[in-house]
């Protein structure tokens, strides 16, 4: 019963991802909380500076950080999921 109520579903870490991800709303969701504190300052840095040159270096990290969070996702969720069974069976 713990179990169910505390894993991670890769459909909604997916819908995390494509609506709220730009802010690492999905990394939160699935335990990753430096990577996903990493991504919203990273994030809101690039869209601060946006004006300057460096803003634009810094939206392109952010993008390919995303995309590759795209494929990432499955495992983070079943990592995570493991690693909840593994606790709760002892």
């Amino acid at each position: 019963m713990a179990f169910q109520n505390d894993r991670k579903s890769t459909g909604v870490a997916y819908l995390l991802w494509f609506f709220l991800g730009g802010f690492g709303i999905h990394r939160f969701y699935l335990g990753k909380t430096t990577s996903a504190v990493m991504m919203l300052l990273l994030s809101l840095f690039s869209w601060l500076t946006l004006a300057f040159v460096i803003g634009f270096f810094t939206l392109a990290i952010w993008g390919i950080w995303m995309l590759v969070d795209l494929f990432l996702i499955p495992g983070m969720a079943r990592a995570h999921n493991e690693r909840l069974a593994a606790s709760l069976s002892l």
